[in-house]
């Protein structure tokens, strides 16, 4: 949650009230006591710009409900729609039996085990369904438990490999006071703060291209010792959608543990994964494994709401066995006539996201669950292409680039940057050409698109073979997501035209992509990134990439002065200066530019990244 900033009604009253606005002496303290509260209909009614209603402080009487509801539905339509929302990996659709089943549980508690024994079965069988999905070994006994997100669980598997080091260290009569724990650049706020919260040194390991902006093994194998607690692997990176390579990374822990005794464990945060690998043809790639299958990783979390498909919020963490869960860790609650074993950060929390969850595992099935994700996953290698082809963008995520030319996709990246000024117009006289090229492109795009769903109705009816065997087996493993920025050739040819004014853009037509740096010392890179969910359709795609390329023809056909108004919109802090940032065994997140001011752009360059720069405090993701 985010902390809210404590208003002082007084004084915005003082500023605002004039006179238009009546106040009367009532007015503050109650709405019904002052005026007339009959009405024909929510806007008849002096609420509507004559009396002002309560904000900041709860009034003395209540105000009638059709008004109250119709003026908060008003007020939530400010907000953005949560399907055009591509910024978040938060389901956004349910089925509507699913949804009529969690409105009918919505009033029972989670935490009162005794009085609702059926939701604690449903439960029980949630855990041991993922226990298995996830490769628990056969003389193993899983444990886990429902949480209210990812973040919580994550806390609750960092705080396990505390305690277990805790235990060791002090059987072994040694020092016990200094913690640490390893995780790169890219992790997500939350595994951060178990760090903060819990007392324990977080070794945040740089991330590069060379690496695929994830968890680098070398660096994992160079920043360990006695007192890494264990290493946070992720299984898809909110930034790229990459999987972090936890079969290597186990491997590394092997070695360090045959040489010095020291056992270190790892957690796989699959916040998002977690529900997508196990169901797609690529897996995490080069067939590695993950899971409970390694013995080396002992907890796993992940998100009901994101790729579980469940609204938010639901997350879920698992231990392989029992004994990896210290029992003094463990709360025995006898509570309303009942006793029951805990180990949450949260007491109450609602039960019908945990129902949820049972229903989709059972209407869906594996085959349903595999279905939802390569459609996600084909739909992104659809969205990659297209951005490709544009020549306008490339991508940084990969799961669109064939497994067996990963290697030459990567060396020969250029390739999407080819310099069109050959055949690119110039000046305003030749205005109509840019307009006919994106014309062009977008209806080669559309193409696409209706060839693609074509060909899936074709596989559907038995018809296509070919198209049948283009699963995700070909392509490189991650997480259905397209991350991707302006070419090199298009920032040179249209230095004006920066991507946040694209992000601007798609929002007054509703879309919400966020743009954003690549976590430090790969932060001269801004991303677009756009997650595909479920609900995201061949036909949503085709209009994304239609806006996609409208947007972009728009500010190429626009002057600089045009576009300066934009590029003050900027959406975050600013950070005066420029620092770096010095984190544990020399690791540097350095924020510096270097040879910003050699260019002609140079300064237009650093101020629009300014808001964006993160070396001070934590590089959030959108998540």
């Amino acid at each position: 949650m985010s902390l809210a900033r404590h208003v002082d009604p007084d004084e915005i009253v003082q500023r605002l009230q004039g006179a238009h606005i009546s106040s009367s002496t009532s007015s503050v303290g109650g709405i019904r006591g002052s005026t007339d509260t009959a009405h024909l209909n929510p806007y008849n009614s002096k609420y509507t710009s004559q009396i002002n209603i309560p904000k900041f402080r709860i009034p003395e009487s209540g105000a009638p409900s059709d008004t109250v509801c119709q003026m908060l539905k008003d007020e939530l339509d400010l907000d953005g729609k949560p399907n055009l929302n591509v910024a978040s990996f938060v389901s956004t659709y349910m089925e509507p039996n699913a949804g009529q089943l969690m409105a009918e549980n919505m009033a029972k508690n989670f935490a009162d085990a005794d009085e609702y024994p059926a939701l604690m079965q449903i439960h029980e069988r949630c855990i041991s369904i993922l226990a298995h999905l996830w490769g628990v070994q056969p003389n193993e006994k899983a444990v886990g438990t429902a949480t209210t997100g990812s973040s919580e669980a994550i806390h609750l598997g960092g705080l396990t490999m505390k305690r277990r080091w805790q235990e060791e260290r002090r059987a072994q009569g040694k020092d016990d006071s200094k913690p640490n724990i390893l995780m790169g650049a890219n992790a997500q706020v939350a595994l951060e703060k178990f760090a903060r919260y819990f007392d324990v040194e977080c070794r945040i390991l740089p991330v590069s291209k060379n690496s695929n902006y994830r968890l680098d093994p070398e660096l994992v194998r160079e920043n360990i010792d006695e007192n890494t607690i264990g290493v946070f692997v992720i299984l898809g990176s909110t930034y790229t959608g990459h999987y972090e390579p936890v079969e290597e990374i186990s491997g590394i822990l092997d070695v360090y543990q045959a040489k010095t005794g020291h056992d270190i464990p790892i957690h796989v945060d699959a916040a998002s994964g977690g529900f997508v690998a196990p169901f797609t043809y690529a897996g995490v790639g080069a067939n590695r494994k993950w899971n409970f299958e390694l013995p080396r990783v002992k907890s796993i979390n992940a998100s009901g709401h994101k790729y579980g498909l469940v609204y938010p919020g639901l997350g879920w963490v698992v231990w392989r066995d029992r004994s990896y869960l210290p029992d003094h860790l463990v709360f025995e609650l006898h509570y309303l006539g009942g006793t029951m074993e805990s180990y949450t950060l949260n007491f109450s929390r609602p039960g019908a996201q945990v129902i949820g969850q049972y229903f989709n595992l059972i209407h869906l099935g594996f085959s349903g669950y595999q279905e939802v994700m390569e459609n996600c996953l084909t739909n992104a290698r659809l969205l990659s292409n297209a951005l490709e082809e544009t020549g306008w963008y490339t991508c940084v995520s990969d799961v669109h680039r064939q497994v067996s030319a990963a290697d030459a996709e990567k060396a020969t990246a250029t390739d999407c940057t080819t310099d069109h000024s050959e055949n690119a117009p110039k000046g305003e006289a030749q205005s109509e050409q840019k307009s006919s090229r994106a014309e062009q492109l977008m209806s080669g795009v559309k193409a696409r698109v209706t060839d693609a769903a074509g060909a899936a109705a074709d596989v559907a009816k038995g018809t296509s073979a070919a198209v049948a065997n283009d699963t995700s087996m070909g392509y490189v493993a991650g997480l259905p997501v397209v991350s991707f920025h302006l070419t090199d050739e298009f920032k040179k040819r249209f230095p004006h035209i920066h991507q946040q004014t694209i992000s601007l853009l798609m929002r007054a037509r509703q879309w919400i992509i966020p743009n954003y740096c690549l976590p430090p010392r790969e932060d001269d890179t801004e991303i677009l990134r756009v997650v595909i969910r479920e609900s995201m359709t061949f036909d949503l795609l085709d209009k994304l990439i239609t806006d996609i390329c409208q947007v972009t023809q728009s500010l190429i056909d626009s002057d600089e002065v045009d576009l300066g108004i934009l590029q003050k919109q900027k959406h975050g802090i600013e950070i005066k200066g420029e620092k770096g940032e010095k984190g544990e065994k020399g690791e540097t997140s350095d924020t510096t530019k270097k040879g910003v001011d050699s260019d002609t752009d140079g300064q237009r360059q650093k101020l629009s990244r300014e808001a964006k720069k993160m070396g001070e405090g934590i590089h959030r993701s959108v998540c």
